[in-house]
């Protein structure tokens, strides 16, 4: 519907309201065309085309990202004038071809965010040079448009003309007195609801005398009356009806709740509950904070079926809450509230625990009304609360003076970096010590949210801090904005930090700055008059400003607000932005209709009947989007997809002829909220690493909800979801590994097109690997993963979030950490085998992940803020602790690289992952059965009669201890064949003897096999006693199965278990030696090396080129501190599989290390492959001299592999 101009609610608000009469003088000033945001350019050079109508042909420059707009504007000048003596350079613009975007003069290139979309994506760079003058200008505020200049008011009526229906000088003193009464009713109605005459103007009452909360001592205590217009329901559903009173301040109560008798309902001329009860707080009027909020909870019993009325059955029954009120004691001018109110109650089914500072409900035709008063015992006087003036002295102590164990603790508290996770004991210590605190400026919200009181006597201690504050960075103040922190002097500050903010970091934080307007307490605030003025300096933030509020008239709770809020916006905006914003609620509200339509439509009978859009733009001619306004457009085709929800596929048609034609989704039935925020959390990590010079190639596509279940989708241009790649290659191409290589290779087939493609799958795969893991986000599968031909990777549909997974009964659909599969990794590693790319493949998502880390605060903060905006899976404090366990705030860099090394390695080797997108591709289930055959697990391959040789003989020769990699007993088989002089010997444990037994069983029944000795054994089953005699029997064992029926003696398990193995020794005999083989060296390992606290932390990461012998090795590192007779120190990594470019990420301590010690200290590290049971084959080793490095900081690199040596960086 069309939205006016905004001025018709403040007609009626203003005559009965002095808190909307102030709101109500707010200045605009004339909006800025739209120009591009800006991000940190990187140097490089840029190709750029500029189109100008006076030249035939556009003109190409290569330019630096550093060259300033007015620099390209004068070059390109040069090309259109002849003289450029009489052209000033600042009557041009450079306009983005296609958006209705600008570029600023003064500013370089490499800085605007639409440069840097276009570098990323290898698009051309198009602008179009534009004469100052020629700017659009129909959303231009106009030169006579005043905020005061109004449309005339319509004649109100006026209570008092009742009183011309006098009853003559007869009137007895009863009449007189019931008359008063009724005009004293009909005030308080007036004063309640938005009525449209009064009985006087508000504030004639005026007292001379007004009293300091301060200094009154008396408790305070109201008057409960009576609830009017209770349900009929209720009257036969409960009893025991009784009200619940608390005073709470910041979400925390004042006192225990106070209750009143317990009544039943009352019908005279309509039900209601009379209790003409005091409620009398323990609390003296001095120690209320100023913004104390009354709240008050309807409960009642149910009544008891019938024939179950016993008194045991009543004890059973709890009472249940019916409804809820809040409202602030003190009002706008900080004067306590006094006389009668009406207070209208919100249903207990809406949750009260996230906005208990929500208006009183009037919005609601049949809300019940709660009718209170507050009375002193004399009326002659107001009560003021006026703010104390700051403490004079607020010391600063430096933190390192405190000791050891205090600096220890308060480390442990700030480094939770949020204040919903203080423990009591948190709180205390960090009240105690916050004058040791200010070297930390981002603790204040914690520090304040530790504080015991925020009654009158405690806020110049508190002020006096708030002052002396070092300025917070614009992150750390929005922490300030929560609804914890009600004081107004905290907000104040905290709006004053914020101030300088940009408008483009604005526009990324401003959802969150409107929710929390919510926990405002009143209308006119510094959080409001911040916005307002923002908004209307600025085309983006007046529009996303407008569709965020229109959204919020949605929470009922809040819907008051909003629509002050939004029609003093539209007082301000001017006609051409009014009018426009009604064109695109009409454009919304047509195509929502049209999408209901197509949905409910049958499959069969399902068609796009868009006669109604095209009408629209016949009528209106052109219209920006919700999803940005710079997308202007004049034309639209539309189509549908065949997906569940049905949403529509538009291609609208842009005005501009230089720009392609915006294709967007239009949902209905879906509420997008969800999708904004979570892309509005990418878009902040992306900025967030590029500002640390990590581009993460990261898709970032525009999302808007214009309504609860509806809104606009940005598509992007040739992408493809996983799904569709997948199953080019059948129905099982999830479960194989080529598909996404495959179809980037297609699309690019030339070598150097292929790796650029490559490149950004790796950034964009590891980007999306942290993202999707930080923020939870679930019901992952091929069909909501797409890449794109330049191989960027990004993610869609985001319905699931902060771990709220989807069930399969009782198992969760997401146990991945995040999606990670075998065929992403194929593309990173350019085939099926670990390579040096997966190295930086797991550097980046590692250095990403930290980055993201250090910013855990705003991460907290900013959804913390989102706590009341009503998505149902970010509701909560055990939602927002998903992520801060995600984010591990306590962690070092180094255990968190570790941590998140190991979640790579988890989602890489999940098969419910594949199996999940098995499901998706499935469109017919077939069965197949296997061929393949039992082989041994320590075999690398399979040996047979023919290829080995005929095995003549073999004998369990001795048993030998072994201790690594544990304490044990081998047992050295000699096997002789039929060729003459060939014996060898080999070395095999009970349990590879042990598997042998059990794969033969698999093939031939028992009756052709020899009995197995038995595993179990009394007593220590690793004693040489147990070792000796169970040579004994596998001896005999091994006998047997040589002289088994032929089909068994000469299977090819039998063979492979006696085949020498690289640990074996060929030898000439029982007397060989088993020496350690060293095999071939080589290759390098990447390390990082730090001392701290007499430690030494050795970070093992990469190792890349290890030289194999035909198969891939086992690899495990090993490090002792030397000298070392002993063998000590010891530390070990795990053992990598099958790979000759391992990654570990795992870090090895050396602990009581004196820095004295490191100059006679080496580092010995050794690479190994596991072999068997002892017998591992040397890889690599190097020695590190400490003393050669300078360990006051940390080092990192790598360090060659060879037999003997020291290394060098």
């Amino acid at each position: 519907h069309s939205l006016a101009n905004g001025y018709e609610l403040f007609e009626v608000s203003e005559e009965r309201d002095e808190e909307v009469a102030a709101f109500c003088h707010i200045r605009p000033c004339a909006p800025e065309p739209l120009l591009s945001p800006e991000h940190p350019g990187h140097g490089v050079s840029l190709k750029v085309t500029v189109v100008c109508d006076s030249l035939r042909e556009p003109l190409t420059f290569t330019c630096d990202c550093s060259s300033t707009v007015d620099l390209l504007i004068y070059q390109t000048l040069c090309y259109t004038h002849d003289e450029l003596h009489a052209v000033d350079v600042e009557d041009f613009v450079l306009k983005l071809c296609g958006l209705e975007e600008f570029l600023q003069n003064k500013h370089t290139l490499g800085s605007h965010e639409y440069i840097q979309h276009c570098r990323k994506f290898d698009i051309d760079i198009r602008l179009q040079l534009m004469r100052r003058k020629a700017v659009r200008s129909d959303l231009a505020r106009t030169v006579g448009a005043r905020v005061g200049e109004r449309p005339p008011r319509l004649p109100r009526g006026d209570a008092s003309a009742g009183r011309c229906l006098g009853f003559g000088t007869a009137s007895s003193q009863i009449v007189e007195s019931l008359t008063a009464a009724i005009l004293d009713l009909v005030g308080l109605y007036c004063s309640t609801f938005n009525a449209d005459f009064q009985t006087a103007t508000p504030g004639s009452r005026e007292h001379g005398v007004v009293q300091e909360a301060c200094l009154l001592s008396c408790p305070l205590s109201f008057t409960v009356y009576a609830t009017h217009r209770i349900p009929i329901t209720w009257a036969a559903s409960y009893e025991d009806f009784y009200l619940s009173c608390s005073l709470t301040h910041g979400g925390k109560e004042l006192c225990s709740p106070l209750h009143t008798r317990k009544a039943h309902v009352y019908k005279y001329l309509f039900h209601l509950i009379i209790w003409d009860q005091q409620i009398c707080f323990p609390v003296q009027v001095n120690r209320l904070p100023r913004e104390t909020l009354l709240s008050v909870t309807l409960f009642a019993v149910p009544v008891p079926p019938p024939g179950s009325s016993s008194d045991t059955n009543k004890q059973r029954r709890v009472p249940e809450a019916l409804g809820w009120v809040t409202t602030p004691l003190f009002n706008f001018r900080q004067v306590l509230t006094c006389g009668r109110k009406l207070l209208g109650l919100w249903p207990a089914t809406q949750d009260n625990s996230r906005a208990r500072s929500s208006a009183p409900n009037f919005n609601q035709p049949d809300s019940v009304i709660l009718q209170v008063g507050i009375d002193f015992p004399t009326s002659a006087f107001d009560v003021k609360f006026t703010s104390p003036l700051a403490a004079e002295l607020s010391p600063r102590y430096e933190f390192g003076s405190l000791g050891e164990e205090d600096q220890r603790r308060l480390r442990e508290a700030m480094q939770k970096k949020s204040l919903y996770w203080l423990t009591d004991a948190d709180r205390k210590r960090l009240w105690e010590k916050r004058y040791y605190c200010h070297a930390a400026p981002g603790a204040l919200p914690m520090l304040l949210a530790s504080a015991p009181s925020w009654e009158w006597a405690c806020l110049p201690d508190i002020y006096a801090l708030l002052g002396q504050w070092s300025c917070m960075s614009h992150q750390d103040a929005l922490g300030l904005l929560h609804a914890t922190f009600p004081d107004q002097e905290v907000r104040r500050t905290a709006v004053q930090w914020i101030d300088s903010i940009s408008d483009t970091e604005l526009l990324d934080y401003l959802p969150q700055l409107v929710q929390a307007l919510k926990y405002e307490c009143y209308l006119d605030s510094p959080l409001v008059r911040f916005l307002m003025k923002r908004a209307i300096c600025d085309l983006k933030i007046t529009h996303y400003f407008f569709w965020l509020l229109k959204d919020g008239l949605k929470d009922s709770q809040f819907s008051i607000r909003y629509q002050y809020l939004l029609a003093a916006l539209l007082c301000c905006c001017g006609k051409g932005l009014r009018e426009e914003f009604d064109r695109q609620c009409l454009l919304v509200n047509t195509l929502a209709r049209l999408a209901q339509q197509v949905r409910d439509a049958a499959p069969s009978a399902r068609q796009v009947s868009y006669g109604e859009v095209k009408q629209f733009f016949k009528a209106n001619g052109s219209c920006r989007l919700p999803l940005s306004p710079s997308l202007l457009v004049k034309g639209i085709d539309c189509s549908y997809f065949n997906s569940n929800a049905v949403p529509l596929k538009l291609s609208f048609q842009n005005v501009d002829p230089l720009g392609e034609n915006i294709r967007v989704i239009f949902k209905c039935g879906d509420d997008l909220r969800q999708d904004m925020l979570t892309l509005q959390m990418i878009r902040i990590m992306n900025k967030i690493w590029v500002q640390e010079g990590l581009d993460m190639r990261m898709v970032i596509f525009r999302c808007f909800s214009t309504g609860r279940g509806r809104g606009m989708v940005e598509m992007i241009p040739n992408a493809e979801t996983l799904r569709k790649i997948q199953v080019e290659h059948g129905v099982t191409g999830s479960f194989k590994d080529r598909p996404l290589a495959d179809w980037l290779q297609k699309h690019n087939p030339e070598e150097d097109e292929y790796e650029k493609a490559v490149e950004n799958f790796i950034y964009s795969c590891a980007g999306c690997c942290v993202a999707t893991y930080v923020l939870g986000i679930c019901d992952r599968h091929n069909d909501n993963i797409m890449l794109k031909t330049t191989g960027h990777m990004f993610h869609i549909d985001f319905g699931r979030f902060l771990g709220h997974a989807q069930m399969f009964g009782n198992i969760k659909r997401d146990r991945a950490p995040f999606v990670f599969t075998s065929d992403m990794a194929y593309v990173i590693n350019g085939g099926d085998k670990p390579s040096s790319r997966f190295h930086d493949f797991v550097d980046l998502c590692c250095q990403a992940y930290n980055l993201i880390r250090k910013h855990t605060h705003l991460f907290l903060n900013l959804l913390g803020l989102m706590l009341s905006c009503g998505i149902p899976e970010l509701s909560d404090l055990e939602d927002l602790k998903y992520v801060y366990d995600a984010l591990r705030p306590q962690d070092t860099d180094a255990d968190a690289t570790t941590y998140f090394t190991r979640l790579i390695e988890s989602s890489l080797g999940s098969v419910a992952t594949k199996l999940n997108f098995f499901i998706h591709n499935l469109a017919q289930m077939k069965f197949t059965g296997s061929d393949a055959r039992p082989t041994l697990s320590f075999a690398p391959r399979t040996h047979t009669i023919k290829t080995a040789g005929r095995i003549r003989d073999v004998f369990l020769c001795r048993h030998e201890r072994v201790f690594n990699p544990s304490k044990g007993y081998t047992y050295v088989v000699k096997v002789q064949r039929e060729s003459p002089s060939e014996v060898v010997f080999v070395q095999r444990t009970f349990e590879e003897f042990q598997e042998l037994h059990n794969k033969l069983r698999l093939l031939f029944p028992s009756s052709l096999l020899p009995s197995f000795p038995s595993r179990f054994v009394i007593g220590r089953s690793r004693g040489e006693a147990v070792a000796e005699r169970r040579k004994e029997e596998l001896n005999g064992y091994i006998w047997h199965l040589i002289h088994a029926a032929p089909e068994v003696a000469e299977c090819d398990l039998i063979y492979t278990f006696f085949h020498p193995l690289p640990r074996d020794e060929k030898a000439a005999g029982t007397n060989a030696t088993w020496a350690r083989p060293l095999g071939k060296v080589g290759g390098e390992v990447k390390l990082s090396i730090s001392y701290k606290n007499n430690k030494l932390f050795i970070m093992v990461m990469h190792i890349r080129g290890l030289v194999g012998d035909g198969n891939d090795p086992d690899p495990y590192v090993k490090t002792y501190l030397l000298p070392d007779p002993q063998k000590t120190t010891k530390r070990k990594t795990k053992v990598a599989r099958k790979t000759c470019n391992p990654t570990y990420n795992e870090m090895l301590v050396y602990d009581g290390v004196p820095r004295g010690d490191l100059q006679q200290r080496e580092l010995r590290l050794s690479v190994l492959s596991e072999e068997g049971f002892w017998e591992n084959i040397l890889l690599g080793e190097v020695g590190i001299r400490l003393r050669d490095l300078d360990l006051a900081q940390e080092k990192m690199g790598w360090f060659a592999l060879g037999s003997r040596g020291h290394g060098t960086l």
